[in-house]
């Protein structure tokens, strides 16, 4: 505790996760709150991802706090620029932004057994004492490369698409993309003007949706700033909009149908040449991976300077890339589109719980945690967008806003009860696992291998339900279900 007896609260990461729930820890009376993120300013994946045509694919009206909705947005879904700004002035507005700590990459969160308290050392070498932990590190944060025999010896230039190098002059490069996921499907119609060769490796194809991301006309402006009402209900259409996308994951055989025609119906309007149309077609269940929204990359790829390899990669040579067959494609640049080490959640990060226990350990089989936010053995210790509460039809700021309203209810218990420290009981944790994994089955999400997966098969990313149940899950956290950790030394009381 700190001298005025408050509980010392440190976040981990300064993302939208941290920064709600800095905002909703302070505004029920929290103030010794101390967020620490390893770049240079706070904003999360918006501040890393600045590459051209960075977007988040959920309309601005949803992607956004509920308490901090804005009626001028400039488009449906508002670039990396517009969103981080919009995170900036929250922060500012909430005085929040005053807590982050930048260049500050948290190493190891050890629990003190017998201080019953958190140790927090970063890699400068700093240590922050803390009475509850929050890791808001989310899952897209650490760049994933491909594992192709011979990438070090490439000898041109390369860089992630999280990495993005706007020193580097694109124009007129032979340059590769290896990945056609969310991010390429960006940046590739971007940089596909720019480059004189744009060679894009993919390994499967993807179901596309419709996104034409214009500035809205000014009289779309004017209705949505002037009229009451108006930006209410498109973040309540677009929350039930997201609903639908889920219900066609959980039905694949009968609401999913309808999802794969409008898809297909798209995907074939937009690319006429029946060869391309076979090597861009994926051969996996609507909805088991991320479904992509644009209306810009497949035309990308019937540009004259495009090619797409659809062709397994075999290796990388100084000069370029070798794919099955013994073919070689010169380039003078490679992008990595591809994506990230979703799975390893807060990992390196080494997190140690009481009796020493390493999370890593406890997490051997694949991350799980109650409601994706508690883990046993580990107290007061709170997971945002943790394991299986990722959304695959709406927006993760809604998972994030009921999270930090949960974590806060946790909170407000052990400083009520003077306890130390909170701790869910291994059992309720248990059982919300095995509840959560039954529920993925008969959905597309079961139906390919994803990333929303391990190599096992266990799905440890993806909420398996809907955005209004996971609101009411946890919208009263039950005392019941946790262990309270008495400040003095005698045994763990009932909460």
């Amino acid at each position: 505790m700190s001298q005025q007896g408050e509980p010392r609260i440190l976040i981990v990461g300064a993302g939208f996760g941290g920064i709600g729930a800095a905002i909703e820890l302070q505004r029920h009376g929290f103030r010794d709150i101390t967020i620490l993120d390893a770049a240079s300013d706070l904003g999360g994946t918006w501040f890393h991802n600045s590459y051209p045509g960075a977007a988040c694919d959920v309309p601005s009206h949803l992607y956004s706090y509920s308490f901090a909705t804005r009626r001028d947005w400039l488009r449906l879904c508002s670039t990396q620029r517009e969103i981080l700004d919009y995170l900036h002035a929250v922060a500012h507005d909430y005085g929040v932004d005053r807590l982050v700590v930048p260049d500050s990459m948290v190493t190891s969160c050890r629990w003190d057994d017998a201080g019953r308290r958190w140790s927090v050392e970063t890699q400068a070498g700093d240590t922050h004492e803390a009475d509850a932990i929050v890791l808001a590190t989310g899952q897209l944060h650490q760049p994933a490369h491909p594992r192709v025999p011979g990438i070090e010896r490439f000898a041109g230039h390369s860089f992630h698409s999280a990495e993005w190098d706007h020193d580097y002059d694109l124009r007129g490069r032979r340059v590769a993309v290896i990945g056609t996921g969310a991010s390429a499907v960006q940046f590739v119609p971007e940089i596909a003007e720019q480059a004189g060769r744009l060679v894009v490796f993919q390994r499967t194809g993807n179901w596309f949706m419709p996104r034409r991301n214009r500035a809205y006309p000014r009289p779309v402006l004017a209705a949505i700033r002037r009229v009451p009402g108006v930006q209410a209900f498109r973040r309540r259409f677009m929350f039930q909009y997201g609903e639908s996308l889920t219900s066609m994951i959980r039905h694949p055989a009968t609401l999913g149908r309808l999802g794969a025609a409008r898809s297909a119906a798209f995907m074939r309007w937009q690319v006429r040449d029946p060869e391309l149309r076979r090597r861009i077609w994926p051969d996996y269940t609507f909805g088991c991976k991320r479904i992509l929204f644009s209306s810009a990359f497949l035309p990308a790829l019937q540009r004259p300077n495009v090619d797409l390899v659809a062709d397994a990669i075999t290796e990388i040579t100084p000069t370029g890339i070798v794919t099955a067959g013994g073919v070689e494609h010169e380039v003078d640049c490679i992008i990595y589109g591809t994506g990230f080490r979703t799975n390893d959640f807060m990992f390196p990060m080494e997190i140690s719980g009481v009796g020493g226990r390493s999370l890593r350990d406890v997490w051997a089989a694949g991350p799980h945690a109650h409601l994706g936010i508690t883990v046993p053995g580990f107290p007061s210790m709170f997971v945002m967008y943790g394991p299986n509460t990722n959304t695959s039809g709406g927006s993760i700021i809604v998972y994030l806003e009921a999270q930090a309203a949960y974590l806060r209810q946790a909170l407000q218990l052990v400083r009520d009860r003077g306890a130390a420290a909170i701790d869910v009981r291994a059992e309720v944790e248990a059982q919300s696992d095995r509840e959560t994994q039954a529920r993925f089955a008969g959905t597309a999400w079961t139906r390919c291998d994803s990333w929303y997966r391990t190599q096992d098969g266990r799905i440890v990313a993806n909420w398996p339900g809907y955005m209004r149940e996971y609101v009411a899950r946890t919208a009263t956290l039950e005392p019941a279900e946790f262990e309270l950790i008495p400040s003095a030394a005698r045994e763990p009381q009932p909460a």
